[in-house]
This record gives structure tokens, C-alpha cells and sequence, in this order.
């Protein structure tokens, strides 16, 4: 008698429907709730269950006083289930691409400075050019980013990184090195100067990025490489949108990336100072998942951030 391989009898009884079921329970903590999601019956859901744990011959849940939870192997099963239902759906989007290349959907995850410079300006260059494409931008600080990767919320990580990041699960590539400029709103007082030594303004009122992020180390860095003791903070934001208006209104002067100021330059009243500081570049990277399959406008975005940086 000819025996089944394992993949053959995993192939044949696990199921889309499956997975998605055990999804729905695990998020839902509760079969209960996963049927009324899914819209089925309670018996339903748990001879799914069963029949998933008899195929793969493990206990995929556990009970606690707080509902449902996956077991070692349900947390591996989550991960490829997601996985799989991923590549589904951008299966699905390049199926409706390829019928009409002008549609289309991007996620892209950046750090407040790239999202106030760099990302807009892909975004806009490729709206322009594919008008019913959608671009979803997502807020957050380069770890958060890099979770919300391996989850698979997001299709893209842009911002800057200590170094590139190369390991099992993430594949980066460095877009362009990156430098702080004293910036002041065009109507400051200073605006007008052909020379300004960094000592001259540390009385004036200054924003700073709010304690414990990466851009408070940046500035940080600055005033230390400067040799100049770093001024007292008037304002400390993790706002980028705050910044720009506190420069906008005129009094208040802020460390900003390079890449902020020229692709704001044309929308806001900004001026870069003639101010010298040391040059300390830091690498802008972008991120993306190894073996995952990016869509058709993620991969256009790419290259539209490659052309737009270069």
C-alpha cells in the first residue's frame, strides 16, 4: 500500500478557509466571536480547529482566563498563515493591475523627517502620473516600522537607519546620506545674513525633537561635533508639523535634515542658514521584507524614490 507523503496529506485537508478561520479565532480570542465574524456557526468553527490539529498532529490553541491563545506551533502557524494570505492578496493585486496598470496600492512606513520631505514627493510625482493609484503613509519611528514590516502591515520602511540592515527576514538599501542644516522661517530676523556662526544664536528661541528619539541624538551629536554646548530648548516636539510651524511663525531656528528643507523649500517658508557645521551624514535607508513579493506600484514608488534622491 502506497502511504501518503506529509505535504500530500497537509495539501489535500488544509484549506484558505482553514487558516482563516484559525486567524479569525486567535485574533477574536474566543470560537464564539469567530463564528459571529465569519459569520457561522460555533460548531463550525471548532470541527475546523480539530480537524487542523489531527492534520498537523499538534495542539495549535490553548485556554487561559483571558479567552483563546495559539500554542508554539499556533504562533508558527500564524506566521506562515499571514504569509500566505499576503501573497494572496498581492496576487490578486497584480491579477487587477495587469487588467489595468494604472490602479494599484502602496503602504509606505517613514520617520516624521522623511515623511515631511522625501515621501510626499514620490507620492505626488506618482499620482501625477498614475491618478487612481492609492499611497498609504504610515507615522512611526524606524523600529516601530520595522515591526510593522515583518507583520506585514506595511510594504515599505524609509528613514534613517545607524546602518543598512541586511539579515534572514529584511533585505535594506541606502537611498542617500542625509545632513542637518540650521533652518529659520524666511521672515526671521537672521534670514537675511550672508554669515552666522552656530555661537551667535544660542539665545535665540530653539524647537528640539522631544528626549529619546533618534533625532534628538542627531542634534545632540551636531552641537557636540560643533564644540558647542547645546542651548536651552524653548519648545521639545516630536511634531514635525509643529516645527515647520513654529519656523513658519518666524522667531524659532531647528536642526533639520537636508532632505526636508530642499523638498519643502517650494511649499513653505523655510530658509536653510548659512551656518556651518560639522559634516556628519546619516544614511537614509529603505526596507523591505526578503522573500516577500512587492506590487507592482510598491516597486515603481522604489524606483520613483531612487530617481527623486539621486
Amino acid at each position: 500500500m502506497m502511504h501518503m507523503r506529509p505535504e500530500d496529506r497537509i495539501g489535500r485537508r488544509l484549506t484558505l478557509r482553514d487558516f482563516n478561520i484559525f486567524l479569525a479565532v486567535v485574533e477574536q480570542r474566543s470560537m464564539s466571536k469567530a463564528a459571529a465574524q465569519l459569520a457561522v456557526s460555533q460548531p463550525v468553527i471548532s470541527k475546523a480547529i480539530a480537524d487542523m490539529e489531527r492534520t498537523l498532529r499538534v495542539r495549535l490553541l490553548d485556554r487561559d482566563p483571558r479567552g483563546i491563545e495559539p500554542t508554539l506551533y499556533g504562533r508558527a502557524l500564524i506566521k506562515r498563515g499571514m504569509a500566505i494570505f499576503d501573497e494572496l492578496r498581492q496576487t490578486v493585486k497584480d491579477i487587477e493591475l495587469l487588467a489595468d496598470p494604472t490602479t494599484g496600492e502602496a503602504r509606505i512606513g517613514g520617520t516624521p523627517p522623511l515623511l515631511a520631505g522625501i515621501v510626499p514627493a514620490v507620492a505626488d510625482r506618482l499620482v501625477r502620473q498614475y491618478p487612481r493609484i492609492v499611497i498609504e503613509v504610515i507615522e512611526g519611528d524606524f523600529a516601530t516600522l520595522l515591526i510593522a514590516l515583518r507583520e506585514r502591515k506595511i510594504d515599505l520602511a524609509i528613514g534613517r537607519a545607524p546602518e543598512s540592515i541586511s539579515n534572514e527576514d529584511i533585505t535594506s538599501e541606502l537611498l542617500f546620506d542625509d545632513r542637518l542644516l540650521v533652518v529659520a522661517g524666511s521672515r526671521n530676523k537672521w534670514a537675511r545674513r550672508k554669515k552666522i556662526d552656530l555661537s551667535d544664536l544660542l539665545s535665540e528661541p530653539w524647537a528640539f525633537p522631544s528626549p529619546g528619539t533618534i533625532s534628538s541624538m542627531l542634534v545632540a551629536e551636531a552641537f557636540h561635533a560643533a564644540r558647542i554646548k547645546q542651548p536651552r530648548a524653548s519648545v521639545l516636539t516630536s511634531s514635525m508639523a509643529s516645527t515647520i510651524h513654529l519656523l513658519s511663525a518666524g522667531r524659532f531656528f531647528a536642526l533639520l535634515p537636508a532632505s526636508t528643507v530642499l523638498s519643502m523649500a517650494k511649499h513653505q517658508p523655510l530658509k536653510a542658514l548659512p551656518v556651518s557645521l560639522p559634516d556628519q551624514r546619516r544614511p537614509v535607508i529603505i526596507a523591505a521584507l526578503r522573500n516577500r513579493t512587492l506590487s507592482p506600484i510598491t516597486k515603481l514608488f522604489v524606483d520613483c524614490a531612487r530617481t527623486i534622491t539621486r
